[in-house]
């Protein structure tokens, strides 16, 4: 007779009749659906689907459920009440849908399982990791010895950059941050552009730079740092610059701060979250020229190379500094002569977050990247003109792929984004930008077609003439 415990081990579960192959197989065919509904399907949930949700509020289960059971739950109790994010017409944040490569490599990465801190112990997917991150480098042209990390989004990659600035702002004073801590430090000057995005505040936060001491440098009509009114830099200091403001989609002007804040000897970060992208298209270099020879960078993969979420990118010149503020050791971690991804990184344990941006690389190539970029900027200028041409008033130059639109007062575009965001086609989020209530459109996916676009301008214009 068999022990009764061999039954909840075994890849196939008799009580269930489910094996894992019929599981993953059950899994596939619940997720193709779901993809494939995506062109056509209401942008936002219906609140039926969100009422729905009460569903998932059980008692924690006494003993063991059928595996397809719970599947056939998840499937059909949250896959209709999500946002459709990964699809064509959604514009409400800088986030693009998951290219179905990147999608395919996630499964199978997800089968893998492989925990890839530690090279000895994961060195397949640490090899591909640093493939793609050589790749990356080439494909944005940034120093080409740069020290990089993947970590979860451009929250983390902001944090894993600017600690290696701590580092190197302190250790050049003669203090190690790292073993002594803030306490009795020199004082690190931050200087930030008045819009700098609100996570890189949270990253200062963290890090124990404060949200609020920094020092916030005014900005012209577009959201650029003026270059006129930076403040003289000495002693310990990090400028952080941005590439690609969240609203307008504008750079800060590079070429005019950099020299001088490096001339001073303060460590430069770009906060490049998306706009780090346009670096893979020349028809931007205008917005770029001069960003590289900055310190670090930081950026997301799940925005313009569309791939799965969990996917930041930190670049550091100096990897002595990255070194110094992430790597850890312990007796019972495997050394090797070759890169431990752990040492750059907060995490010791983490997936293998670099499968999805190798394979998105190895299937874009260089040209693949720079058409998806101009083709979602292309989109976003035309939002512009058409909605422009019928009245509406554009609140920024449409740069790359950001576009803010005003429907009169603030009331009324509030009005209008909650009905456009009730109708289902698109969905545009609200945003109050330099005193003005917009609608925000950020093209950012490659499956967003032409087709895409005349529909979700159609009923814009539509919704915005049904209100008030």
């Amino acid at each position: 007779m068999r022990h009764e415990a061999s039954k909840d081990l075994s890849p196939a579960n008799s009580a269930s009749g489910f094996t894992a192959d019929a599981l993953l197989a059950d899994a596939a065919q619940r997720a193709r659906r779901y993809l494939a509904a995506l062109p056509e399907r209401s942008v936002a949930p219906s609140p039926a689907s969100l009422a729905a949700l009460s569903g998932l509020a059980t008692p924690l289960p006494e003993s063991e459920v059928d595996p397809g059971s719970v599947l056939a739950r998840l499937d059909e109790i949250v896959s209709p009440a999500t946002m459709a994010m990964a699809g064509p017409r959604f514009f409400g944040f800088v986030i693009g849908g998951a290219l179905p490569v990147a999608v395919a490599a996630s499964w199978l990465a997800t089968a893998w399982d492989q925990n890839t801190g530690l090279y000895k112990a994961a060195t397949g997917t640490a090899e591909l990791e640093n493939v793609a991150l050589r790749w990356m480098l080439e494909l944005l042209d940034l120093p080409r010895d740069c020290a990089a990390a993947y970590v979860t989004g451009a929250t983390v990659a902001n944090l894993t950059a600017l600690a290696a600035a701590r580092h190197r702002v302190l250790a050049d004073v003669g203090w190690s941050v790292e073993a002594d801590g803030l306490f009795g430090a020199p004082p690190v000057t931050v200087v930030v552009g008045e819009e700098a995005h609100t996570t890189l505040f949270k990253a200062l936060g963290v890090l124990g730079l404060g949200r609020s001491r920094v020092v916030r440098v005014p900005v012209d009509g577009q959201g650029r740092m003026r270059a006129d009114a930076l403040p003289r830099l000495a002693g310990p200091t990090i400028l952080c610059v941005q590439a690609g403001n969240v609203n307008s989609g504008a750079f800060d002007p590079f070429s005019e701060i950099i020299p001088r804040a490096r001339e001073a000897g303060a460590w430069v970060h770009v906060d490049g979250a998306f706009g780090l992208w346009a670096r893979a298209s020349r028809g931007f270099d205008d917005l770029t020229r001069g960003m590289a020879v900055a310190d670090s960078w930081a950026t997301d993969a799940h925005k313009w190379l569309n791939v799965p979420y969990d996917s930041g990118l930190a670049f550091v010149r100096d990897e002595q500094a990255l070194r110094a503020a992430m790597a850890v050791t312990a007796e019972y971690l495997p050394t090797t002569e070759q890169r431990n991804p752990s040492d750059y990184t907060p995490e010791l344990s983490r997936r293998a977050r670099g499968v999805e941006i190798w394979a998105a690389l190895a299937s874009l190539g260089r040209s693949g990247v720079a058409r998806m970029v101009e083709r979602c900027c292309r989109h976003a200028r035309h939002f512009a003109e058409a909605l422009a041409a019928a009245g509406c008033e554009i609140l920024n130059d449409v740069v790359l792929n950001q576009v803010l639109v005003s429907f009169g007062t603030p009331a009324r575009t509030r009005a209008v984004i909650e009905a456009l965001q009730r109708e289902g086609t698109c969905w545009c989020g609200i945003t109050v930008w330099q005193e003005r209530t917009a609608m925000r459109i950020s093209v950012c996916s490659w499956a967003t077609t032409d087709a895409d676009v005349e529909r979700s301008i159609e009923a814009m214009l539509r919704v915005a003439k049904s209100v008030a």
